[in-house]
């Protein structure tokens, strides 16, 4: 039997996807009811009968096209409590300085406690805390509302008012959540550091704002072992010296020193609901940083309405939350990702607060967090997944994680090994597991493309752009492209986009971040592609472009094809323009313990990319390293090493306070010593 040859003009057949939602899970999707009701009530298109993808595609761009109508209705589904009414949904939609809501008052921390307020939910757990020892701690929602209301109240004897700073050097832990809901209650402006970050690490980033109270720890436990940090904790009190308290949490049960105050002293004894201070939507919930590699960290202010509406769309459409969810992620204060699951409260659900390593005692750690709590929503690390992948182990079959339904990722690109893996994982136990790999950044605190319940999965892909964000691939002449590589822009306002940078008076800090490129627009600095079918693909950093013979590669599919040798513990590429017009693309390999990088593993990592990428991926040389560098959360630092090897000084190329281990560093800045020569 023969087949007749396909005409020019029709369609490349389309890949099959990892996974499809069944019509179950499409029909009792809360996204599914919400399209229906915005129909009959918002004038969204309808939904079309039997075809998902047509739905949300029309959803998403009624949801773009009409921001006004799609914000009011997320703001009326999730019947947000505006004090005062809004004038207006959109007032300017000019980026930067779109205005959101004007008129409106609200609260943020009134929103995250309302199931509270539900005396069949009172006494369920609206925290489980888990350390190392991974047995849950649950907190109920009527404590946790009630430490809320205790702390609100003592902030405000401290002389707390709207407007102030206030800091958190605290781990994942429930008296983080209780502070920053205090502060919220109150009108504060919150932010956090892990208390892994050194004192010159926080420093850099709280003497930006001004802190008025500090809430502190002792220490914290990880990897099975104590980490006392009250040396660094006196360092920052005399170098912060706008501060009015500092609050003691004993964590490793030593006593309060000399002049703070204690947290259970704060936190108990109050029978009052919380005081709501009802604020300006565009009122600052928080400020978030920027890595800081190569200079201070740029300091994110964000606002109270504009997080609230953005994250109740998040968590209750795209992830699917809801009041019967247990939604863990595994995260750290100084990460924007412990603010979006703080979030989890927003739509009931209870939220699982995991404070250790996530390879302790063994690199089932995090799964096992999934067995005891049972999660139904699953966040992670891509590269903890591949970390699981390359260690062969069975989560779904070797632990209860039937609660499961959904493994979302975020960080780095997921490799299409790792949607792979995680399908096999769980399908070998009977699950239908919904893998969800996530995109956005901690300047928006919410993901640009993502989750959607009702879409396929299709390997290697995030499954669309999120409601309400106008994502577009566009190329460097500001034309947007479809199958090709281009960079990541929003064309139209967010409400969580930054109303500001701190300490940038004229904007021009914020301006040159995102809007230099391409005026108007939001540029993030990523490249990806989207597809006709509507799926988005990351490459990787495009302020870190491989460009070779005028073509645009992702360094991210270079890890992704790399990384799935045994041999290879983690990789950094790097493309260097040379002074007389030439192009040095070197590939530095952080090598899994007993391998040697000889002739042979050469080859093989060449012959790796040439066959799965493309002769113009081949690195230009192979080198060993002693490890890769990292942000302090976790991501690789790719364009500070670039000006290292192009002879920038270490003090100029990088800033100290923002890696994971300076002296890796130092190997980079000898192998540029070294091709000086």
């Amino acid at each position: 039997m023969t087949t007749a040859p396909q005409s020019d003009d029709q369609p490349e057949p389309q890949p099959q996807p990892l996974w499809q939602p069944g019509p179950d899970r499409i029909a009792g999707a809360q996204i599914t009811r919400f399209h229906t009701w915005a129909a009959r009530h918002h004038g969204a298109p309808p939904p079309t009968p039997g075809d998902p993808a047509a739905s949300y595609a029309d959803l998403h761009r009624w949801s773009v096209d009409d921001l006004t109508a799609f914000w009011r209705a997320t703001a009326e589904w999730f019947d947000v409590r505006f004090t005062t009414p809004y004038d207006t949904v959109l007032a300017d939609r000019t980026m930067p300085g779109a205005r959101w809501f004007p008129g409106a008052t609200l609260n943020y921390a009134e929103h995250a406690l309302r199931a509270a307020e539900d005396p069949a939910r009172a006494d369920t757990p609206a925290l489980l805390y888990v350390d190392e020892t991974h047995e849950p701690t649950p907190v109920t929602w009527a404590d946790l509302r009630a430490q809320v209301a205790a702390l609100a109240a003592a902030l405000r004897r401290l002389g707390v008012r709207p407007g102030d700073r206030v800091s958190g050097y605290v781990p994942n832990i429930p008296q983080a959540v209780v502070a920053f809901l205090a502060s919220a209650a109150v009108g504060a402006v919150w932010t956090s550091c892990a208390p892994d970050f050194g004192a010159r690490s926080v420093l850099d980033r709280f003497q930006q704002i001004e802190p008025v109270v500090l809430f502190t720890v002792d220490g914290y436990r990880y990897g099975g072992k104590e980490h006392d940090r009250r040396d660094t904790v006196a360092e920052l009190r005399a170098e912060l010296p706008t501060l009015r308290a500092v609050v003691h949490i004993p964590l490793l049960g030593t006593a309060a020193p000399e002049g703070a105050l204690n947290w259970s002293d704060l936190t108990t004894g109050s029978t009052e609901p919380p005081v709501y201070e009802q604020l300006p939507f565009d009122h600052p919930l928080w400020v978030l940083y920027s890595s800081g590699t190569t200079g201070l960290p740029k300091a994110l202010v964000q606002s109270q309405g504009g997080i609230l509406l953005e994250h109740l769309k998040q968590t209750g459409l795209h992830c699917d939350l809801g009041p019967d969810d247990r939604f863990f992620w595994y995260t750290s204060t100084g990460w924007m990702m412990w603010n979006f699951l703080v979030a989890g409260l927003l739509v009931g659900s209870t939220i699982v607060l995991y404070d250790g390593s996530p390879g302790h005692p063994d690199i089932a750690a995090q799964w096992r967090v999934a067995e005891t709590t049972r999660a139904t929503v699953f966040g992670t690390s891509a590269a903890y997944v591949m970390a699981c992948r390359k260690a062969g182990i069975h989560p779904a079959r070797d632990l209860d994680l039937s609660a499961v339904t959904c493994v979302a990722t975020t960080g780095s690109p997921l490799p299409p090994d790792g949607f792979r893996w995680l399908h096999d994982a769980f399908a070998e136990s009977g699950a239908d597991l919904w893998t969800a790999s996530v995109s956005g950044g901690t300047d928006v605190c919410s993901c640009f493309a993502g989750a959607v319940p009702t879409l396929p999965v299709h390997i290697g892909e995030l499954q669309a752009p999120c409601l309400g964000t106008d994502l577009q691939a566009w190329d460097p002449q500001g034309r947007p492209v479809t199958e090709e590589v281009g960079e990541l822009v929003v064309t139209r306002p967010m409400p969580s986009m930054p109303i500001r940078f701190w300490n940038d008076p004229d904007g021009s800090r914020y301006h040159d971040s995102y809007f230099d490129m391409y005026p108007g627009v939001w540029r993030h600095g990523d490249w990806i592609t989207v597809t006709s079918r509507g799926s988005v693909i990351i490459h990787g950093r495009s302020d870190s472009t491989l460009n070779r013979q005028g073509v645009r590669m992702g360094s991210a599919d270079i890890y992704e094809a790399v990384e799935r040798l045994p041999e290879i513990r983690e990789s950094l590429v790097i493309g260097l323009e040379l002074p007389d017009g030439g192009y040095w693309m070197p590939l530095f390999v952080h090598l899994a313990p007993g391998a040697t990088l000889d002739d042979a593993l050469r080859d093989r990592i060449k012959r790796t990319i040439r066959e799965q990428l493309s002769p113009r991926h081949v690195p230009d040389d192979i080198i060993e390293a002693p490890g890769v560098p990292h942000t302090l959360t976790g991501k690789r630092i790719e364009v500070p090493v670039k000006r290292l090897l192009q002879g920038t000084p270490l003090d100029k190329a990088v800033n100290p306070g923002s890696v994971d281990n300076l002296e890796l560093l130092r190997f980079y800045e000898k192998v540029a010593r070294d091709r000086a020569k």
